[in-house]
């Protein structure tokens, strides 16, 4: 079973009782120096003891003779970087390399040391998700949840614990920067960068696998999971478009987002296309609330409005409130549609049409990513498809 946990070291549900809480980064180091300094214990007790419970001389000269992964390596006739993800179990080997190391440990007796191999590699176990943003509650809203529902998933069958780091502030983004340096994690998977997170650049400089959740502006990373949100906007204003509305607004996230300017972008180039003059764009930062508030200041400066796309399904139930509180229909007199296909859109009045896009595959195809990396691979960038849903709103 999968472990998700917070950083801070509160345990949500865990899944290994033994070791270090891998929620208390802090403490990884220092377990795993104790555990070194308790088995060199042992044994310097062992020499002192002699047949008084110590180990005897043949059995430390069986001991150490205990072959070794390189020589697991040379049997099979493959490299040890093979030999050792075969062990792990790690996807992309061949059945024939696999099956020759598996014969080549049960020729040599070789048996793994879980322990000496996390100190090599400085394994922990554990893999951070870490959500950039000033609200506690965030992973309670249904797109992380959904989001934290796949990545846990994914790293389930990897046997990883799943960390959730909030970087909320100068002190918590220090600590996550910590994390990333003293590699407190075996991999990081960063969401909700803003344009001057500095987050974006301590990644870049680690030396470690990081995945991030959505291209960040600016230049793409090495490795990303996204979703086709310049797509997914075009394709929803183009729906508001075919519906014969040609004041269509948008109520925008945060522009200083990844997510918000490509699907500001995606909005005015459907209606340039149309051959439409885009309205300036109303700034949300993706809560209903906000949504409310755009759409108000939306109809007092463009009461001709006839059609809002909202970049989520948060900001275009805000945007049906305002209207119906302006004595607005919908969709007779404004047309909306939402982004994201949360469970809010099938129970708004009237049902949200909106673009779905497929949040817990995202998380789980950001997990299956920094696996692959954790594992020595190469994998490349990955952007999920999205679908307009059709419903009465527009």
């Amino acid at each position: 079973m999968v472990g998700i946990v917070w950083w801070s070291g509160h345990t949500v549900k865990r899944g290994r009782s033994a070791g270090p809480d891998p929620g208390d980064w802090s403490t990884l180091s220092d377990w795993n120096r104790s555990q070194t300094e308790h088995q060199g214990a042992h044994g310097r007790s062992g020499r002192a003891g002699g047949r008084e419970g110590g180990l005897g001389t043949m059995a430390r000269n069986a001991l150490r003779r205990q072959p070794t992964l390189d020589e697991v390596a040379v049997r099979a006739g493959v490299s040890r970087s093979v030999a050792s993800r075969a062990l792990n179990n790690a996807p992309h080997v061949s059945p024939a390399k696999r099956e020759a190391v598996e014969r080549a440990v049960r020729q040599l007796g070789y048996v793994p040391n879980p322990t000496a191999r996390a100190l090599a590699t400085r394994q922990t176990g554990a893999a951070a998700l870490v959500v950039s943003g000033e609200d506690p509650s965030i992973f309670a809203d249904p797109f992380f949840a959904q989001v934290i529902v796949g990545a846990s998933a994914a790293l389930e069958e990897a046997d990883l614990h799943l960390m959730l780091c909030l970087a909320a502030s100068d002190r918590g983004r220090k600590r996550v920067a910590e994390l990333m340096r003293s590699k407190g994690a075996d991999g990081v998977m960063l969401m909700a960068l803003r344009e001057d997170d500095p987050l974006a650049r301590v990644a870049e400089e680690a030396e470690m696998p990081v995945v991030f959740g959505g291209r960040p502006v600016g230049p793409a990373p090495r490795w990303y999971v996204d979703v086709d949100n310049l797509g997914g906007a075009r394709e929803a204003t183009e729906h508001l478009v075919s519906r014969g509305r040609t004041r269509v607004a948008t109520l925008c996230g945060r522009l200083d987002t990844g997510a918000g300017r490509a699907r500001y972008r995606g909005y005015r180039d459907a209606m340039l296309a149309a051959g439409l003059d885009p309205l300036p764009p109303r700034e949300g930062d993706f809560t209903e609330p906000s949504g409310a508030a755009a759409m108000a200041a939306l109809l007092a400066d463009h009461p001709e409005v006839d059609g809002v796309f909202a970049a989520n399904d948060n900001m275009a139930a805000g945007a049906l409130r305002a209207l119906r509180e302006a004595g607005r229909q919908v969709p007779a007199d404004v047309a909306v549609v939402g982004f994201d296909d949360l469970a809010v859109a099938g129970i708004t009045d009237p049902p949200l049409t909106t673009v779905h896009q497929p949040i817990a595959a995202l998380g789980r195809e950001m997990a299956r990513m920094l696996v692959a990396l954790v594992d020595g691979q190469d994998p490349t960038p990955l952007i999920l498809p999205t679908r307009l849903v059709t419903r009465a709103s527009a």
